[in-house]
């Protein structure tokens, strides 16, 4: 079984390459195989057995992956080993996708929005971190130029983009089993604000959005109990929540890509004029 986790982990590299090159394949790949061990070394920790990562390639762009995950093939115990597990991974990542970022930023260049090819412009949207650091790694950006990232700059991007989905707090996504460790079955009040928040984000920022929407409301409704519900989260672990809270609002990017509006789509159809 070891071949096929090396194998998916060699063929994900090749396509993260093919799409961005060797920068952004050595930062994207670091930031899920963190993501993904501090999963797995909880797991362990809690004695619930697991796999290793499965990364999943997709030699297509935007990314050149579709992420990774490892599969759980125990029941979990408890709610702090329920919190351990989900919170382990987006922690982790963030904590590598930083330096990623803070270097990527001081190498990314201005230019002029002339300047830049089309086949090779893709809008993103910013997440509050990349608002925070930019001002005090790259100074103003003057009217009419624009921000061109450095790869390593890209994958951090990706990988804050990756953990404020995973950190969701819905279903089985890291943030489902964090806040279902925090609220217990009173979570589902949690999951019915993200999917009317989501949904007014697809209609006024990102069309995007209405497949995760589809998505968690056909599978991530309901979350798996573990075996004790009644031991409760100690001061370290509710500190540790807010962490992950603060994580989330740091990487979560309203329009990832702020042209894929209603209005944009309906044009492209030629629905709309």
């Amino acid at each position: 079984m070891i071949f096929l986790h090396i194998l998916l982990f060699l063929v994900t590299i090749a396509s993260t390459i093919f799409v961005g090159g060797y920068l952004y394949s050595c930062a994207i790949m670091t930031i899920l195989l963190c993501h993904e061990m501090g999963h797995y070394v909880m797991t362990r920790r809690h004695g619930i057995p697991s796999t290793l990562p499965f990364f999943i390639p997709l030699p297509l762009p935007p990314f050149g992956t579709f992420g990774a995950l490892i599969k759980m093939k125990g029941i979990i115990t408890d709610k702090r080993a329920l919190f351990d597990i989900g919170i382990a991974g987006p922690l982790s990542g963030f904590i590598v996708a930083v330096p990623f970022i803070i270097a990527g930023l001081k190498l990314s260049t201005i230019t002029t929005v002339s300047g830049i090819p089309a086949s090779s412009y893709m809008e993103l949207g910013e997440p509050l971190l990349f608002k925070i650091l930019e001002p005090l790694l790259v100074g103003e950006i003057p009217k009419g130029h624009e921000l061109m990232l450095h790869p390593l700059a890209y994958a951090g991007w990706v990988g804050l983009f990756v953990t404020s989905l995973n950190l969701l707090p819905v279903g089985q996504l890291d943030g489902g089993h964090v806040v279902y460790a925090v609220f217990g079955r009173q979570s589902k009040w949690v999951f019915y604000g993200v999917i009317a928040g989501l949904g007014i984000l697809a209609v006024f920022h990102n069309i995007g959005w209405f497949t995760l929407v589809i998505l968690l409301a056909i599978f991530g409704r309901n979350h798996p109990r573990p075996l004790d519900e009644e031991t409760e989260l100690d001061g370290r672990r509710k500190k540790l929540a807010i962490l992950g809270l603060a994580i989330f609002i740091l990487s979560f990017i309203p329009a990832p890509f702020p042209e894929m509006t209603i209005k944009n789509v309906l044009q492209q159809a030629g629905l709309f004029h």
